[in-house]
């Protein structure tokens, strides 16, 4: 959507379409202008803008998160919990912030809607129980600062150029939700720098390794594990690690030793070869090696 306009009440009413508590304050009509262009990226919206007045701006972000940045020579940008540093982007997902400036101001902002940005979280980290919430409202570093502005003026060209491409479109959203994460003080950071879970593991781990005790007799690979778990494969091979220090090649590949073991104690197989090739191990000498490291003896029918 583009457009500018010199009406104060349609300004704000566009912005509270993105941000409902958003409100301008103290605007100057004689000198008001303002040229708006905001982009979908499926649950996220990223908005540009140039606004020329004497201007008082507020947002209170509600189950959104907000990341902005007010880029004027005599912006002041401040919230009850602390003064923010103009020409840096700061981010709330509750927090009222404010900003004022007496000439113009160009503003860049990312709108997250939380729910979606707290099930992606979830995803990427293997933490099901994950509450994704903001800690703090400036970036870690002034690095992390710039990474950010860097980022969003490559989703915004991109956008321009492929806005009708819904796989580039999820890739950018992907790309854009990352990025802030991980420049700005998140429980999205927190839940990273916990070391790995060895108990209560979440729910797709859960999920995956049910699917995998239930399925590893037949020729099922990783990708088709991570899509029982309803997560990508990468965010298995995380979680994984994570939750339990192994990845999910190595879970299938012990149950695929645990499910030879049982049968050659059965003697449900007619040598162990069979039993192996039978559990995905088409190589008796490999199998032999692997079993015997994981139970401290060779195989053979009817082992104990």
């Amino acid at each position: 959507m583009r457009f500018t306009s010199t009406d104060i009440e349609q300004v704000e009413s566009t912005w509270q379409q993105f941000v409902p508590s958003a409100s301008l304050q103290d605007a100057d009509p004689r000198r008001f202008r303002f040229d708006w262009r905001s982009e979908e990226l499926g649950s996220t919206a990223l908005v540009s803008y140039r606004l020329a007045a004497q201007v008082h701006s507020k947002a209170e972000p509600l189950d959104q998160i907000l990341v902005c940045r007010v880029d004027a020579p005599d912006a002041r940008v401040w919230s009850d919990r602390a003064a923010l540093t103009p020409e840096s982007p700061w981010i709330s997902d509750g927090t009222r912030v404010e900003a004022k400036w007496d000439r113009s101001a160009d503003v860049r902002a990312l709108v997250f809607d939380r729910p979606a940005a707290e099930e992606r979280a979830r995803q990427l980290t293997g933490d099901d129980l994950l509450e994704l919430r903001t800690t703090g409202l400036a970036p870690h570093t002034a690095v992390d600062a710039r990474r950010w502005d860097a980022m969003f003026t490559y989703v915004d060209q991109a956008l321009s150029l492929s806005t009708s491409d819904p796989l580039i479109v999820a890739e950018l959203e992907r790309h854009a939700l990352i990025m802030t994460l991980s420049a700005f003080p998140t429980t999205f950071a927190e839940a990273l720098r916990r070391p790995a879970q060895r108990a209560g593991a979440p729910a797709t781990v859960r999920r995956a390794l049910t699917y995998i005790e239930e399925n590893a007799h037949l020729a099922i690979t990783v990708d088709d594990v991570a899509a029982a778990a309803f997560i990508s494969t990468r965010g298995l091979q995380y979680a994984f690690r994570r939750a339990l220090d192994i990845t999910p090649a190595e879970a299938l590949r012990r149950a695929r030793l645990e499910g030879a073991r049982r049968d050659l104690q059965s003697g449900n197989g007619r040598s162990v070869g069979e039993v192996a090739r039978r559990w995905g191990f088409s190589h008796s000498s490999r199998f032999t090696i692997a079993y015997t490291q994981a139970f401290g003896a060779s195989p053979s029918l009817n082992a104990v």
